[in-house]
């Protein structure tokens, strides 16, 4: 434990009264100024400290920045989130970094978080809005035994893990939209994207990002009508770390009953949180569109589509909106 978690820690233990700074320094084994460096680096990284003349430091409140330690206080998994945390005040994706250290053979179960990024990014390389502190950018390292052709299972796994975190947390009613969108009243709350790297015709690597708006109140224009966050549909303020924790305690989950019991129990539960089968939809692709009732999500996440002209078409990837 480094010297400024050790000054954390003892902080936090004592919280409902004063502790001196010679008493941190003489437990700790530093110097008076070494506590009142770690105490400023603390308070950098948005930990409430109160300090004194002569009384010394108060703990008032944990940080609400998504540190590894504030994460990981509370995490109730075996390995996503145990096998490190890697933090970045800024960033240009989160998904790039993770994709970084997949290569460099970073294990599964590392997450990747941000509190901000420059470089965000949604399917088909849209820019996904990620203002400072007000949302979560987050991106999971998986190495999921599987041929490449099963990889939009792992999307189908974490609209589930997000969805149920939300439903969980809040009092919402809350959507997935195919096949990578989570909405609650008809605005995008939260979006996925998955990538992976191949190796002849197994996967080598997976990452699953999460980008998901919690506590922003103000959107661009370009999609201020169609985005929403969790601040704007309830009036409060969440704790960006205790979403993530419920939503890897629920990924973990669901991706051991995937590797477990295959993909039908998952697409069973899917379709449960979309309700998408029997809505007459329009889905926008790259070089046309289609407009028709779903009949039916296959086993392998296609969606199946009835066209007012009467054909049953087989979509692979394309943008929804419900008609």
């Amino acid at each position: 434990m480094d010297t400024r978690a050790q000054v954390l820690t003892l902080l936090k233990k004592d919280s409902e009264k004063w502790v001196s700074g010679e008493m941190l320094s003489r437990r700790i084994g530093i110097t008076r100024t070494a506590v009142w460096k770690n105490i400023g680096k603390l308070r950098e990284d948005g930990y409430r400290i109160k300090s004194a003349p002569r009384r010394g430091y108060r703990f008032l409140a944990t940080s609400e920045m998504l540190l590894p330690e504030v994460i990981g206080e509370a995490l109730h998994t075996k390995v996503f989130g145990h096998r490190g945390i890697i933090h970045f005040r800024e960033t240009d994706s989160t998904n790039a970094r993770a994709k970084d250290l997949a290569a460099r053979g970073a294990p599964e179960g590392r997450l990747i978080v941000a509190e901000r990024q420059t470089g965000g990014r949604g399917r088909k390389g849209r820019t996904w809005f990620s203002p400072p502190d007000g949302g979560i950018y987050a991106s999971l390292i998986l190495r999921p035994v599987m041929p490449p052709s099963q990889v939009p299972r792992l999307t189908f796994v974490t609209a589930i893990a997000a969805a149920e975190a939300l439903l969980h947390l809040t009092k919402l009613d809350v959507k997935i939209k195919w096949p990578n969108d989570i909405l609650v009243n008809g605005k995008k709350l939260a979006g996925i994207l998955t990538e992976i790297t191949t190796d002849m015709d197994a996967v080598n690597y997976a990452v699953v990002g999460l980008g998901m708006n919690v506590n922003i109140t103000n959107f661009p224009d370009d999609i201020r009508d169609r985005a929403t966050s969790l601040l704007m549909e309830t009036g409060v303020r969440f704790s960006r770390a205790a979403i993530v924790r419920e939503y890897l305690t629920r990924l973990e989950t669901y991706y051991h009953r995937l590797e477990i019991s295959g993909f039908e129990p998952i697409l069973k539960r899917w379709k449960e949180l979309a309700q998408i089968i029997g809505q007459r939809v329009q889905v926008e692709m790259i070089d046309t569109i289609h407009v028709g009732q779903v009949e039916d999500i296959d086993p392998e996440g296609i969606l199946i589509l009835k066209t007012e002209e009467g054909d049953s078409c087989r979509i692979l990837s394309g943008d929804v909106t419900f008609v």
